[in-house]
């Protein structure tokens, strides 16, 4: 009887994907990449004093703070190493690491549904989603000088 690959357990190992500047002090590791379900899984590095853009997302959003710390400037709590968060579909926040942190902040995020970057007045300035995530990841790869990733789901 054969076995279909979703019903294989499959493995990649932190060294088996690279991690790329992003830019801006924002670091990317993309692990997997679900097309039919709209859902992706990253782990971001951010340096001290990074801001992101205010967003939002279509579904919910699970994050785990590996190392670090940050809050979203909209909430009343900051995030250090061992916190979870679920975000529900539909919450603007924008994601901050303060600038005296001492160290790098890892956290890992499984995105249900599209980014919705805003602008200051509130709207879509652009949309991220997982495949668009997966294919600048492999670009930054490329230019980077590391091999294509084996990515989950690509």
């Amino acid at each position: 009887m054969a076995v279909a690959l979703e019903d294989v357990v499959r493995h990649v190992g932190e060294a088996d994907l690279p991690w790329v500047d992003a830019t801006g002090g924002v670091w990317l590791q993309v692990l997997r990449v679900d097309r039919a379900a709209g859902v992706w899984v990253v782990r971001n590095r951010f340096e001290p004093g990074v801001r992101l853009q205010p967003h939002r997302h279509t579904g919910p959003v699970d994050g785990f703070t590996i190392a670090g710390r940050w809050h979203y400037l909209e909430y009343d709590f900051f995030s250090t190493p061992g916190s979870y968060i679920r975000e529900p579909a539909g919450s603007v926040h924008t994601l901050d690491v303060p600038e005296d942190s001492d160290e790098l902040t890892d956290v890992l995020f499984v995105i249900e549904g599209v980014n919705l970057n805003l602008a200051p007045d509130g709207s879509v300035e652009s949309v991220t989603d997982g495949p668009g995530t997966l294919a600048a990841y492999q670009a930054l790869c490329a230019a980077q000088g590391y091999p294509p990733p084996a990515v989950l789901g690509a």
